[in-house]
């Protein structure tokens, strides 16, 4: 291990070597999967076996998995492995309503996941000597476990402070010398309100590096946590049903996020069709595992939108990049027939210095009609001038509907009116009638 690889060997590796392991490791999995129930029937409908797939392009062959075929087969449909022997964890997606999508792991499974982890973050500069401070849930979600394991396999000094409880999350990073933390990004901006509210300069801390993720956020909201704290915050991508965090991970280039092809298998389609797009367009990202043997998913559509990233990265990395995720596909919602994403209005708002971090946006129908009702906390700099509150309503309702090409009904808000979440933050509330 030199100072700037984890594995130099796999992360720098040819393309060409690194399709042929592609195509040797997918050969491996839909062997392994056609064990499980689901796999098992699917393949034979399809008249599919490994012997079919000679290149990564074959996978085409094959029908995409989705949330919707993991709960109609919960929980253990798409079991390869024997459970009671080779077993040792299970996970569940993070959702809070329905069936839940679970994950069934081999001790194979969590040591490559763990090692994933760890390379992410000897990628962004962590080190055995830092001491890092995981702010995500322990238990069934997937962040508390994953970046645990991760940074333990790293060999870091690991402080496991799970979520919320703010001003005990400062008192550890400024108790035990923390140098990185990992937060989803509306918690790394709700720290950076405690750090205020407690009188402590963030500057004064040891803290250096945040590794954020699990929700959409935008560069500007980026830029701002990195100010904030004054840290350099690296994107992460990840999901339960790819095992959770270490998927793709920036590296200190900062220019989109490398997704390890030696573990994942990537395409990107368009939502419609099913079918691929040329890199460098947006598409909804297809997975399949390619290093997991209790559980693989072939083809699984995870709903969220990227791109792959053109030209290779200065880093030396040889494995593809994509975008920042632009939004699920599922969290689009249409008003009016315009099609918003909620990152839209987050980046119109992380302008403003005079509004907080916390907004909500409620869509209702009043009198027949269709409304966009954002609500956005106002920071503690603000005076209640009402001269001036109007002026910064009116200036951000105009930067909206010039995003959004349409004008919603904007409420500035006291800070601390709107409701607080330690997970993810929730930004949109449908009431409609029609929805």
């Amino acid at each position: 291990m030199n100072d700037k690889y984890w594995e130099e060997e796999i992360e720098t590796m040819p393309r060409e070597a690194l399709r042929a392991l592609q195509v040797q490791r997918l050969q491996k999995t839909i062997r392994i999967a056609s064990h499980s129930p689901y796999y098992g029937r699917v393949f034979q409908e399809c008249g599919i076996t490994a012997d079919d797939i000679y290149s990564v392009e074959d996978i085409r062959k094959l029908p995409f998995t989705t949330k919707a075929d993991m709960r109609a087969n919960y929980p253990f449909g798409l079991v390869a492995g024997n459970m009671r022997e080779d077993g040792v964890r299970i996970h569940s997606s993070s959702g809070t309503t329905g069936t839940p999508t679970v994950i069934v792991h081999s001790q194979h499974d969590l040591d490559s996941w763990a090692n994933l982890v760890a390379r992410c973050l000897y990628m962004v500069g962590i080190r055995k000597t830092d001491v890092f401070q995981n702010s995500s849930g322990y238990g069934m979600f997937t962040g508390g476990l994953g970046f645990q394991y991760g940074a333990e396999r790293l060999g870091a000094l690991t402080v496991p402070a799970a979520a919320g409880n703010s001003k005990r999350q400062i008192k550890f990073i400024t108790d035990f010398g923390t140098t990185a933390l990992h937060a989803i990004p509306s918690y790394a901006v709700r720290l950076a309100e405690v750090f205020q509210e407690e009188g402590i300069d963030p500057t004064s801390t040891t803290l250096r590096r945040l590794v954020i993720g699990a929700e959409p956020h935008t560069d500007e909201q980026r830029r701002k946590i990195e100010r904030l704290l004054n840290v350099k915050a690296y994107n992460s991508f990840g999901m339960t049903e790819m095992n959770g965090p270490g998927v793709g991970f920036e590296c200190t280039e900062q220019n989109g996020m490398h997704i390890w092809e030696d573990c994942y298998l990537i395409e990107i389609i368009n939502p419609e069709t099913g079918e691929p797009v040329p890199d460098g367009e947006i598409g909804e990202m297809v997975l399949t595992t390619l290093d997991r043997e209790m559980m693989p998913l072939i083809r699984y559509r995870t709903r969220d939108l990227t791109r792959i990233l053109p030209g290779e990265c200065p880093c030396g990395r040889t494995h593809v990049r994509i975008d920042r995720i632009k939004g699920r596909s599922d969290d689009m919602f249409i008003i009016k027939g315009v099609n918003i994403f909620p990152m839209q209005v987050e980046k119109i708002l992380v302008r403003y210095p005079q509004l907080g971090s916390n907004y909500l946006i409620t869509l209702d129908t009043i009198n027949n009609q269709d409304v966009m009702i954002v609500e956005v906390e106002l920071s503690d700099l603000l005076s209640d001038n009402y001269i001036e509150l109007e002026k910064i309503r009116k200036d951000i309702t105009r930067e909206l509907k010039d995003e959004i090409l349409l004008t919603p009904k904007l409420k500035l808000v006291n800070k601390g009116s709107l409701p607080q979440s330690d997970g993810k933050a929730v930004r949109v509330k449908d009431l409609r009638n029609n929805k």
